[in-house]
């Protein structure tokens, strides 16, 4: 069943709600699905051996900590937020957030949603690991999510990883067969095994699809800081790029904003981030953090939730190009699907690591 219900998700569309809140549903709609969720949940347990649920889904806390970007930062946490809020809605759970301003918050906030019996406590980030860590150890009867990082070998502690390579590679393909200057932008909120993954592929991508192809690097060393978003975008800009890629966050929505003020165009990342700048986002890297969140939810329901790592690529619907696609030419959204393709039957593999990148396309990337 857990299968089936992943499937279904994956193909889903994102939820729309940006609003901040948390709650049960307690009108009649929510109650009925929670009824149905636990009795779909008893009979498969009857079924595969599993232990049934042991309360109603109405009866579930589920707390969700953003990094320091934010909830509604248009991107990564605002995507998680808003598969939890579905979840919610649609399950019965309760559910809530805590925003961090600083890596200072990351553990106060594990313990409160600790302090408040919370069933699980999902972390937006590898910036959360090492918290998270930490609560998981001094709580093992409590269940903790964290989206992209592998790190943590416990048992109460389930990972949600993407392939965001094979996203980036797609906008990176898009970007490379769409430039007029031959000359690209790629901003990264900050750089490390995770986060170069965006630049590996990004940079494969526009290299397969135009050999001719420059791309301009920058590091903002921020997830919350949108002038020097803005600013690294200007630069590339200046320097001749008419697309710039961020991977940053929050700071992100600088990169856009210098892109519209430039009328080139801007590639974000994680959502679809059309709506933020509908004539100048050509297409977004997307990670569908939003169905992994509320997939973890189902399982906490029927009981199926486990330790360990859970992988979302492009094969699975994990991640994807955004299906706003109206500013790029119908020859090149035919190009990429081929690519997609190859992508899923593994005669493209998108390189994911130092070793791998540098193994095709030589020592280019700049921002180790």
């Amino acid at each position: 069943m857990k299968k089936k219900m992943l499937a279904v998700l994956l193909a889903g569309t994102m939820a729309a709600s940006m609003t901040a809140c948390g709650g049960s549903n307690s009108n009649s709609s929510a109650e009925t699905t929670a009824a149905a969720a636990k009795e779909e949940a008893s009979e498969s347990a009857e079924k595969t051996g599993e232990a049934a649920p042991s309360k109603d889904a109405s009866e579930f806390k589920i707390g969700l900590i953003t990094d320091v970007g934010g909830v509604n930062d248009g991107s990564f946490n605002q995507s998680s937020w808003e598969g939890l809020e579905r979840a919610g809605e649609e399950l019965g759970v309760t559910v809530n957030y805590l925003e961090s301003a600083t890596d200072a918050d990351y553990a106060p906030n594990m313990e409160t949603f600790v302090d408040e019996d919370y069933d699980l406590i999902i972390s937006v980030g590898y910036m959360l690991a090492d918290a998270t860590r930490t609560a998981a150890e001094a709580n093992p009867d409590t269940k903790f999510a964290i989206i992209d990082d592998s790190s943590i070998d416990l048992p109460n502690v389930t990972s949600l990883i993407f392939h965001a390579e094979q996203a980036s590679y797609l906008v990176g393909y898009v970007a490379g067969l769409t430039t007029k200057t031959n000359n690209i932008g790629f901003v990264v909120g900050m750089t490390n095994e995770t986060m170069n993954q965006f630049g590996y592929g990004y940079y494969a991508g526009a290299k397969d699809a135009n050999p001719d192809i420059t791309v301009q690097q920058f590091n903002a060393n921020s997830f919350a800081d949108s002038a020097t978003g803005k600013t690294m975008a200007n630069t590339a800009i200046t320097n001749g790029a008419d697309i710039v890629f961020q991977a940053a966050g929050a700071t992100g929505l600088g990169v856009i904003e210098a892109c519209q003020e430039a009328g080139v165009y801007a590639i974000g990342v994680d959502s679809d981030q059309s709506s933020i700048a509908p004539n100048t986002v050509l297409t977004s890297a997307m990670k569908r953090v939003d169905n992994a969140v509320y997939n973890a939810v189902e399982e906490l329901i029927d009981g199926s939730l486990e330790g360990g790592v859970q992988s979302f690529d492009l094969a699975a619907g994990g991640v994807d190009i955004a299906p706003s696609q109206d500013l790029i030419a119908p020859e090149v959204i035919d190009a990429v699907n081929e690519v997609k393709e190859k992508i899923v039957s593994g005669e493209i593999e998108v390189p994911a690591d130092k070793e791998s990148f540098e193994a095709k396309y030589g020592d280019v990337y700049q921002l180790d």
